[in-house]
């Protein structure tokens, strides 16, 4: 797919990993939309960055549903769905103030995992119906999921089965959609420059960034951004989970 003719919706659009594709199709001639709950940073997102802004809690399916058909009219068609919307739900099994709640291992699962389902397969009811190409590709859904999906750390029960559901439901969905001209990619990102590890003192961001082998820094988000790209102008990949993590293998803590 020519990714100058990108029409994006990208959820979590407003920072960080989302809002760095939102650039790169942007800067490549495409459109896109960012879906976030935080009003006023995606305003000011969308603003900077040219989108369109749309208020969305990826975890309220009528939400969900709603969003995306705006963003289809907005755009004139939907044909990228970017899933960067996540939480990072750190916490133990056995805390310091007992065992995990209930409630807070299902808001992890709602927003990272079942959130990322609601956008996937509403973006895939418009997708099917796109004219396609000269492969016959309608579209492409790419999912955000984590090295801690295969090297979850103590603290990551939530999370890390989030992003392991994640990469698992990738390669069903991309065989399932196969038959629209439907692509479905998830990227497995490292230690990445997030507005979460920005907040932390340099030295700090250092020590996180001397852990990956090479290059022996945090991840950026216009590397995320070029990721994308490439999933979307290579027809071949579909159904996998790429690890963009500069060769680093999680320690237990």
């Amino acid at each position: 797919m020519n990714f100058i003719n990108t029409l994006a919706v990208i959820t979590g659009g407003a920072s960080g990993l989302g809002r760095a594709v939102a650039e790169r199709v942007i800067a490549a001639g495409g459109k896109a939309a960012i879906l976030d709950l935080q009003e006023a940073a995606g305003q000011a997102a969308a603003q900077e960055t040219g989108a369109s802004f749309l208020k969305c809690d990826v975890t309220i399916e009528a939400q969900v549903i709603a969003a995306i058909d705006a963003a289809r009219q907005a755009l004139g068609g939907i044909n990228l769905m970017v899933n960067c919307a996540g939480i990072a739900g750190s916490g133990k099994l056995l805390g310091k103030d007992g065992p995990m709640s209930g409630d807070f291992f299902e808001k992890v699962v709602r927003v990272n995992l079942i959130g990322t389902f609601l956008c996937d397969k509403t973006a895939a009811a418009i997708m099917q119906a796109n004219i396609p190409n000269d492969d016959g590709e309608r579209g492409v859904i790419i999912h955000t999921a984590s090295v801690a999906a295969f090297e979850g750390q103590i603290g990551q029960v939530a999370y890390s089965a989030t992003k392991a559901g994640i990469a698992g439901m990738t390669l069903p969905i991309a065989r399932e959609l196969a038959r629209f001209g439907i692509r479905c990619v998830a990227i497995a990102p490292g230690i990445f420059m997030t507005p979460m590890l920005a907040g932390l003192p340099q030295d700090v961001q250092d020590s996180l960034g001397k852990q990956v082998p090479f290059p022996a820094r945090l991840g950026r988000p216009t590397e995320f951004a070029q990721m994308v790209q490439s999933i979307v102008e290579i027809p071949t990949l579909n159904g996998e989970t790429i690890r963009l993590d500069g060769a680093i293998r999680m320690a237990p803590r």
